[in-house]
């Protein structure tokens, strides 16, 4: 599925830093590399494999000195692809961190796809389609807890627990078709008991792993929220209070924002992907009237919306407006500038809003921040309750593979129940081992494998 060629490219971010690393991976890594390196110990054609080596990286063409660098090198398989791969350590910078990638492409590698490292490792089989997934995770991981659960996937431990499922379901496979390559055993296979009670358990142990999909998905990718409400709210200014920094322009000018700004909080764990809009309002402007809709077209997207009012003002036709917009959407009301004289306080707001999630806040002062962040985790956990699972299924991918492993089994209990031939049951039990291979990339095909590895960065 792939060619066995030798591929590099730059593994760290380019910018100014301390350390760069170029990686090499592919029967000519060594080769090419040490045709560039120069090291005061000497010849390093034969390096000793996962030792670091000083030395210097030179351009062939004049000898000249690009920079100084550490060499590692990891002979394969024990690497991460399990091919011979190089490293280059050098200091990070665009112009020679490019320099010597282009020096190890002249030298006869090429220019290594998205994700195509990790894609390696999958097709030598040093890890399977989840544990390569859970790679993409922990470099996104957006809190403690993601990071938690992508490394717990990067160990096998979800890999396990389909690897048993699987050998669960081979066994019933064979009880099958046991019947159907000894007839004249007479084997009543279909009315087993433990043909049964066994595809019951294992119906039942797939079903508790789509049952944690939700809240794989909310630690991965995090709550979408807007906070909206018309403009002079205090809406940067919640913000900037949940962040703990002034991220947003504050001024006491109407329409300051009409840009999105998005950033990241973790509430107990739970990432946070939190916007700040444009005030919605009668705008004049082009700009304003811009701003307005890109803010109503995110509203339809939002997992979660924080409306903020300001209680030193009385409840007028603009909040009623924007009331109606978001009426039937998950909501927590922020009652802003609790610091002033109060004109719409919190006893009337249960009285007359349609929500009953509500926070009495002072975002200038900071006040009342630490039970809006408690309002907002409980909120979240009505929609995606917590399991007491340490193994979840953190994609879409995963959940539909395990949906119709669960289908095809209900097919196969059905025909059991219905005294079907074994060679059709045989059929849905084959349906839904396949299907279960999908996640660990048994079953997988090419097109699969390419919408997975494309989403990588360059370098991993």
């Amino acid at each position: 599925m792939y060619l066995k060629d030798t591929i590099a490219a730059i593994a760290t971010p380019v910018g100014r830093g301390g350390v760069g690393i170029i990686k090499i991976s592919g029967p000519d890594a060594l080769q090419i590399v040490t045709s560039l390196f120069r090291s005061p110990a000497g010849d390093v054609r034969s390096p000793r494999t996962h030792h670091l080596c000083y030395g210097t990286i030179i351009d062939p063409h004049d000898a000249s000195v690009l920079d100084e660098v550490l060499l590692s090198y990891m002979q394969g398989p024990a690497s991460y692809t399990r091919e011979d791969v190089v490293e280059i350590n050098c200091h990070s910078g665009f112009t020679v961190l490019q320099k010597i990638l282009e020096l190890v492409i002249r030298g006869g590698a090429r220019p290594a796809e998205p994700g195509e490292f990790t894609k390696r490792a999958f097709l030598n089989g040093r890890i399977d389609l989840a544990q390569a997934e859970a790679v993409m995770d922990i470099i996104e991981a957006k809190t403690e807890a993601s990071l938690k659960i992508a490394t717990r996937q990067l160990q096998g431990r979800l890999s396990e627990k389909l690897h048993a499922l699987q050998d669960g379901i081979l066994d019933l496979i064979s009880h099958i078709e046991a019947s159907i390559d000894f007839p004249e055993e007479d084997l009543d296979v279909r009315s087993s008991q433990a043909c049964e009670r066994n595809l019951a358990e294992i119906s039942s142990d797939i079903s508790a792993l789509i049952a944690t999909y939700y809240e794989g998905k909310l630690y991965r990718l995090g709550v979408r929220t807007i906070i909206v409400g018309k403009p002079n709210v205090g809406k940067s200014s919640i913000l900037n209070a949940l962040l703990g920094e002034t991220r947003a322009l504050v001024t006491p000018i109407p329409g300051t924002t009409r840009d999105f700004i998005q950033e990241s909080i973790s509430i107990r764990g739970i990432p946070i992907v939190i916007q700040d809009t444009a005030g919605l309002h009668d705008g004049s402007g082009e700009i304003e009237q811009l701003a307005m809709e890109l803010t109503r077209a995110k509203l339809s997207d939002a997992e979660l919306l924080l409306f903020v009012i300001d209680g030193s003002q009385q409840l007028d036709d603009r909040d009623r407006s924007i009331l109606e917009e978001i009426k039937s959407r998950p909501v927590i009301t922020i009652i802003n500038k609790s610091d002033l004289p109060q004109r719409f306080s919190l006893e009337e707001a249960y009285r007359v809003l349609p929500f009953d999630r509500i926070a009495l806040v002072s975002a200038l002062y900071g006040r009342g921040i630490e039970q809006l962040q408690d309002l907002i985790y409980r909120t979240v956990l009505q929609s995606a309750p917590l399991t007491a699972s340490d193994i979840l299924i953190t994609n879409v991918r995963q959940k539909s593979a395990l949906e119709t492993t669960l289908d095809s089994l209900q097919a196969a209990q059905n025909g059991l129940r219905s005294n079907l031939s074994p060679e059709l049951i045989a059929l849905d039990f084959q349906s839904a081992l396949q299907a279960i291979g999908e996640i660990t990339g048994k079953a997988s095909t090419e097109d699969i494998l390419d919408r997975i590895f494309s989403a990588f960065c360059v370098g991993k």
